[in-house]
């Protein structure tokens, strides 16, 4: 079977979906190449906002148009929490979880073009499913997923619903995936997650975070450990004091923040308040100095006030993000939010996500600027033009000129910034 899978939305989705194709070549399957029938045309879809269930119809619109008389299929947030329209789209709709058996419906369906629909309840989930870790054909960075799931119930989201509650990957089973990725040569392990600061609630013993985290430096000694985006509530001194002692753990840190405005967080259902995330950052940098803390913001959320956005531009500009995602809100149907009155226009909250961007663009010139001189261990993983591409621990994507060093590590002095990159050259 030739098929083609096309992806959408977080690192746990990319996760999952280099999990099929394991789990597909395993059975015999390969990718169809460019130019090439496929037997089956895969979207992996997300639902985090309107505009990502937009992106999901016509991600699959336009690979049915390229494949005529190829077995369609979705999986994923989307089709999870809105089946009825996958339905109207595809032969096969499944939901967010049994990516098993979501193959072997899209087998089936190509071998029999039977359709088949399978949306379960995600609250009922127990366990998490325990899928192939690893990376997309090349790379020399690789996902380990430890956690599904969330049990935060922000107002403004989607996600519970479509994922269920917290289930984590016990730390035996985390320490051996961490082990077989070292031993294939991946030199970064991403440990990614629907809400990976709740990790281990669910598990004998309740570990935490900190001890997924030990596990896979244990287990993978000298491989860069990088974390996906962290609720801040789980970064506490004692955490930071743990995290510090590991040499090989990235001093990157995605902080899910949302707003600026202690009111905007408190109908949001965060819980935290602008106080305690700064102090979040304070800690961070005290243990990891001229670290990368980024961050997720939200505007335009119902009833956010001009002198709320406000506090949250001043706010930002405070924390001193070295990058940010900004979206404007998007109302998902089922969500507290979407019920909550001061609904504001696209044109407000547009406008005030450009002036958001702006100045996370000024904050993060200023944080490669301050990078410039130091000397940074880059992962490189591309080459282009003359040029290789990689990450350096903290993040940041760096250039050197030459060619040859994919999928190696090397020292870069850095020189200079060039708009969102640092340029240096190796020096060893």
């Amino acid at each position: 079977m030739k098929y083609i899978i096309y992806t959408l939305g977080c690192k746990v989705n990319q996760y999952e979906t280099q999990a099929m194709e394991t789990i597909l070549a395993g059975r015999g399957h390969s990718p169809a190449m460019e130019g090439e029938k496929a037997d089956c045309v895969i979207v992996n879809t997300c639902a985090v906002t309107a505009e990502s269930g937009r992106k999901s119809r016509q991600a699959l619109r336009r690979l049915v148009g390229e494949n005529p008389g190829a077995v369609s299929a979705v999986c994923g947030c989307w089709s999870q929490t809105d089946a009825e329209s996958a339905q109207g789209l595809a032969d096969v709709v499944w939901g967010s979880g049994d990516r098993r058996g979501f193959l072997d419906a899209v087998e089936k369906a190509v071998s029999e073009r039977q359709k088949s629909v399978s949306i379960d309840v995600p609250f009922a989930r127990k366990v998490i499913e325990d899928l192939p870790a690893g990376a997309y054909e090349g790379h020399a960075r690789a996902w380990l997923k430890i956690e599904d799931g969330c049990a935060n119930f922000c107002s403004y989201c989607i996600i519970p619903y479509a994922r269920g509650g917290v289930r984590s990957l016990p730390l035996g089973r985390i320490a051996e995936q961490a082990a077989e990725l070292a031993g294939k040569g991946y030199l970064e392990i991403v440990l990614t997650g629907i809400e990976i600061a709740s990790y281990g609630r669910d598990l004998e013993g309740k570990p935490g975070l900190a001890d997924a985290v030990e596990a896979v430096a244990k287990a993978a000694p000298g491989v860069r450990i990088r974390l996906g985006s962290i609720e801040p509530t789980v970064i506490t001194e004692e955490w930071c004091e743990r995290m510090a002692k590991l040499p090989g753990l990235c001093p990157h840190f995605h902080l899910s923040m949302q707003s600026g405005s202690d009111g905007v967080l408190k109908r949001m259902k965060r819980k935290y308040t602008t106080d305690e995330f700064y102090a979040v950052c304070g800690r961070l940098r005290r243990h990891f100095p001229h670290c990368a803390l980024t961050t997720d913001l939200i505007t335009g959320f119902p009833g956010e006030t001009e002198e709320e956005f406000a506090e949250t531009m001043a706010f930002i500009r405070k924390c001193g993000f070295a990058a940010m995602h900004v979206f404007p809100y998007s109302r998902r149907p089922g969500t507290v939010a979407d019920r909550l009155p001061g609904q504001l226009t696209h044109a407000v909250k547009n406008a005030r996500a450009r002036e958001a961007h702006g100045a996370a663009l000024e904050m993060q010139r200023d944080y490669l600027a301050g990078c410039v001189g130091s000397v940074q261990s880059v992962l490189f993983e591309t080459e282009s033009d003359g040029y290789s591409f990689g990450h350096a621990p903290n993040y940041t994507e760096v250039r050197v000129e030459g060619t040859g060093l994919r999928g190696l590590v090397k020292l870069v002095k850095i020189s200079a910034a060039e708009g969102q990159m640092l340029v240096g050259a190796a020096i060893d």
